[in-house]
């Protein structure tokens, strides 16, 4: 399939660049599939189009202050993204990407303040280096002093973080740190509707994915078969497993919050055969053509062209009707990608 089957023009405008006054305040595109019918309403309204036994299904990933600005060793400037880290005696390892201008060598030392400082231990190709980070006191706590929230690269303002992105690029329930970007379908949960779906007779459920860098990377490829995931690693505790099983079998709808959590969901289905506790690394690619075994309904917000959230989407609602739904949206103005608007598709 073409990837120009999943290009569309938004206005620079509609790009938020920061997140709405209050996270249920964001407005709600609704997707009938069965009838083509588009609603518009407010997230906060969400009970609504909900029935009591759904289960809504959330990624309760932590995002971590993974970008560090720093000076290489020539005074020139650096800034690392950290993606995983391992633990080896008392050494502090990370794979992070690093952006410095030209590769920095192996065996330099780059500099971040406060004493921290990190040695280049191995190139690894497509811009990722193995980092050694040498510190006083404890790391968490260093990093998160002089760490900032990852924002993705669309989200252009003066300062590139502020402080109310510590808050508010974070789901209310994000539980679990190792994520560098944010399952942001959730950002427009509160408790206050929580409670009001809870009182609807409506279920939750939580699973981890650590969101990776692949969820900004477009697909390049012309032909989208040709597009590869990077893996993320994932957990689904028995807990949701049970939950989940119990609503299938009763003819429940199954409502995934955000792509990252019907990665999880589908991947699970399909390694074995159905949900249950399972742990490892996701590398599902779900596009046009492929079946969904778990989930019945979907949360999300409007994503970027030619990625592969929007692929995702184009599968399970359809390619016609989601860009019609864009369209509108468009029209509207609603508010697109991470801080914007959100699409409840059923």
């Amino acid at each position: 399939m073409d990837l120009k089957e999943f290009d569309y023009v938004l206005p620079e405008a509609l790009i938020a660049a920061y997140p709405s006054r209050e996270r249920a305040a964001s407005r709600l595109l609704v997707i009938r599939r069965r009838t083509g019918e588009i609603i518009h309403s407010v997230f906060s309204a969400l009970g609504e189009f909900l029935d009591a036994g759904d289960v809504l299904v959330l990624n309760d990933t932590k995002v971590f202050p993974a970008r560090l600005r720093g000076m290489k060793p020539s005074g020139g400037q650096v800034e690392v993204l950290l993606l995983e880290r391992f633990i080896e005696g008392s050494r502090n390892l990370w794979i992070a990407l690093v952006d410095a201008g030209k590769k920095p060598p192996v065996g330099s030392e780059l500099r971040f303040g406060d004493g921290m400082t990190a040695e280049v231990i191995g190139d690894m190709g497509r811009g990722r280096f193995g980092l050694e980070f040498n510190y006083n006191g404890d790391f968490n706590t260093q990093l998160e002093k002089l760490g900032e929230p990852p924002l993705p690269p669309y989200v252009r303002r003066d300062r590139e973080a502020e402080a109310l992105d510590r808050a508010r690029y974070q789901t209310v329930y994000a539980v679990n740190p190792g994520a560098v970007a944010a399952p942001t379908a959730g950002f427009h949960f509160t408790p206050e509707l929580f409670a009001d779906l809870a009182a609807r007779g409506v279920e939750r459920a939580q699973l981890t994915l650590h969101v990776g860098p692949g969820t900004f990377q477009p697909v390049r490829d012309a032909d989208i078969e040709n597009h590869r995931m990077e893996g993320e690693r994932y957990r689904l505790n028995s807990q949701a497993a049970e939950k989940i099983n119990r609503a299938k079998l009763a003819g429940r709808r199954v409502i995934a919050v955000g792509s990252t959590s019907t990665r999880t969901l589908e991947w699970v289905a399909r390694q074995r055969g159905r949900i249950m506790t399972d742990e490892g690394i996701a590398r599902l690619y779900l596009r046009p053509g492929d079946k969904f075994y778990v989930v019945d309904a979907l949360v999300t917000n409007f994503h970027l062209p030619a990625s592969t959230p929007l692929i995702l989407v184009g599968a399970f609602a359809g390619l016609d009707l989601i860009r019609r739904a864009y369209r509108e949206a468009i029209e509207r103005k609603y508010r697109f990608y991470s801080y914007g608007d959100a699409m409840l598709i059923l």
